[in-house]
């Protein structure tokens, strides 16, 4: 029996409608990730690349099609429900990190554990092990502003990792550092990827870094093609 994948798309199209103008973004797109598996979206800015991952990890709606995570049709949750699913089961990874600068990087980490209601002290020691895992154990107390852009990416990789999810999902994660950081960083997120076991949906204009995936995909004139 074939083991179903973690994340299925089936006819996936995306319109925006803004007046009585049309903006078509995605188009009749069927794909599917294996769990597992690290696979790169690339293309050039504008081809909607991160409309794709939003529509993935149930940040935005597909105008039509269906969309499936774990067997799971994203479209059949209401707001709340997504919203615990995304938090179970999904690592979110920016090209800006996003951190909240009057939490330290400890409590950063933190935050998507604490939501789910898991008890703080142990939500505390697993943030502290990621932290220590990636270079930051001098510098968990430290909030945002205190930190580089590399160290607050960094803390960034931590939160995404810290619910144990399934999949990880990466827009541009390098994008705003300088090349030598970008590349530590790089090497750093496919290790984590790899000692975790983790699946990788990442999303660059970067043909270096998307050639680090298994599998890379163009997203070229609304629709995705396997790059060989």
């Amino acid at each position: 029996m074939t083991e179903k994948p973690l994340l299925e798309f089936t006819g996936v199209s995306k319109t925006y409608i803004s007046g009585e103008s049309q903006l078509s973004i995605l188009q009749q797109i069927d794909f599917s990730l294996p769990s597992g598996v690290s696979v790169a979206i690339t293309g050039k800015s504008g081809s909607g690349k991160s409309t794709f991952l939003n529509i993935a990890g149930g940040l935005d709606k597909p105008t039509s099609g269906d969309v499936n995570f774990l067997g799971k049709a994203l479209r059949h949750m209401h707001d709340k429900e997504l919203s615990e699913f995304r938090n179970r089961h999904i690592g979110f990874i920016f090209q800006s990190h996003i951190l909240l600068d009057d939490f330290s990087a400890l409590e950063n980490v933190c935050i998507p554990s604490l939501i789910r209601g898991e008890p703080k002290k142990n939500v505390s020691r697993r943030a502290a092990q990621l932290l220590e895992r990636v270079g930051l154990s001098d510098r968990m107390d430290h909030r945002p502003n205190k930190l580089s852009g590399g160290e607050r990416q960094r803390v960034a990789f931590c939160r995404a990792l810290v619910n144990s999810p399934e999949l990880l999902i990466a827009d541009e994660p390098t994008g705003s550092l300088d090349e030598q950081s970008s590349r530590g960083i790089e090497e750093l997120l496919f290790d984590l990827v790899r000692e975790q076991g983790k699946t990788l949906l990442l999303v660059t204009h970067d043909m270096q870094l998307a050639r680090k995936c298994a599998v890379v995909y163009l997203l070229h004139n609304r629709e995705l093609q396997e790059l060989t």
